[in-house]
């Protein structure tokens, strides 16, 4: 796999190609299939609908292709943490999760986990490497933590990680291969909730592991056969499609969220922002180490609680929607959920509008926040 972003993503919508026999559909075909053609020995072909299914296979292709790993699809995200979870731990485990990353890996650990056994404690994104790894049989690194963007140095955290003996697993939802590529900096495991950018339409729940140690995709492929935990051929289909358009939505989208970022941190209205594009951003310097884009994530607070839903309901290019990644500009009022966020911060999720005319009506909301 070349380490050339723009001859990865050239490649990726000609990944079928290579196997297309004169006169098949250069669009994938949809297999919707429970059953399949199986007499006598079932070694080497689709055998149930729970095992195999040819649309899960050309999207895995399409992510091993971007994660240059293994990747083994799931119906969400958090089914791909799932898997994760419960294909690597077991009673006795102790794990390592951030503390101001996305909530529901925390309360799946809370509810699930910790019954069974497995011990897990809490540190915040930007002071993860702080207190060390001894002890912990998996580190989950989520960075940049959501929603509140902090940062932590994904490198330093492997090696020190591995140094202790445990397995990293980074969750990197925000950013997408095109953006940052954990792996690469030294991470066991990747886990990405494909319900966001790489679909791209808000049509479909999907999520994805991949791995580069054939063991841990072994057992994780094993946790998706016997739990159920399986990807529905429609949504493959459906991110499939979206994938091919990825590199061109995600350039899009992180080129605008650096107009705007720029532009909201000089508004009066904004009293504080997060986005490491920009120079006086905490975690820039890190940034430009780690990361290939900057995102398309921007955190923003207003004064109040009352603001910030006036500037998200007010504005007629946002869409308020509890997700990102999508092809609207979407935003929303994080502490309603619960994180530990000021009651005015908003997450904005630039989207593909035109950058000029996205840029006119977040002001003019602002203005009558």
């Amino acid at each position: 796999m070349t380490d050339n972003p723009n001859a990865r993503a050239a490649q990726l919508t000609h990944l079928r190609r290579r196997k297309l026999k004169k006169g098949d559909p250069v669009a994938l075909p949809l297999t919707m299939a429970s059953m399949f053609n199986l007499p006598g020995t079932p070694a080497g072909f689709a055998q149930y609908g729970r095992f195999d299914n040819p649309t899960w296979d050309a999207v895995e292709e399409m992510l091993s292709h971007l994660e240059d790993a293994q990747a083994v699809a799931f119906p969400s995200g958090m089914a791909a943490i799932s898997a994760v979870f419960f294909s690597q731990l077991k009673t006795g485990d102790r794990v390592l999760l951030p503390s101001d990353g996305y909530y529901t890996t925390r309360v799946l650990a809370a509810r699930f986990l910790k019954p069974l056994g497995v011990t897990f404690d809490l540190r915040p994104t930007g002071a993860f490497l702080d207190g060390g790894f001894d002890g912990y049989r998996l580190v989950f690194i989520e960075t940049p933590a959501n929603p509140g963007l902090d940062f932590c140095d994904i490198a330093a955290a492997c090696k020190a990680a591995h140094t202790a003996g445990a397995t990293v697993v980074a969750d990197n939802t925000t950013m997408t291969p095109y953006g940052q590529r954990p792996l690469d900096l030294g991470a066991d495991i990747v886990v990405a909730a494909d319900t966001k950018a790489p679909n791209g339409h808000s049509d479909a729940l999907f999520g994805h592991v991949a791995s580069r140690d054939e063991k841990i995709v072994a057992a994780v492929k094993d946790w998706r056969k016997l739990s159920g935990a399986i990807p529905g051929p429609f949504e493959a289909w459906l991110v499939h499609r979206g994938l091919e358009t990825l590199e061109l939505r995600f350039d899009r989208m992180c080129s605008s969220a650096e107009t705007i970022a720029a532009r909201l941190l000089a508004h009066p209205k904004v009293k504080a922002l997060r986005f490491p594009g920009l120079a006086n951003d905490p975690s820039h310097n890190l940034a430009r180490v780690q990361m290939q884009r900057f995102g398309f994530l921007i955190g923003l607070t207003l004064e109040t609680e009352e603001a910030a839903e006036a500037f998200i309901n007010g504005c007629d290019l946002i869409q308020p929607a509890t997700s990102f990644g999508g092809v609207h500009t979407s935003a929303e009022r994080r502490a309603r959920w619960g994180d530990a966020v000021a009651p005015g911060f908003v997450r904005l999720s630039v989207g593909c509008e035109p950058v000029e005319e996205l840029w006119r009506a977040l002001e003019e909301a602002l203005e009558r926040s």
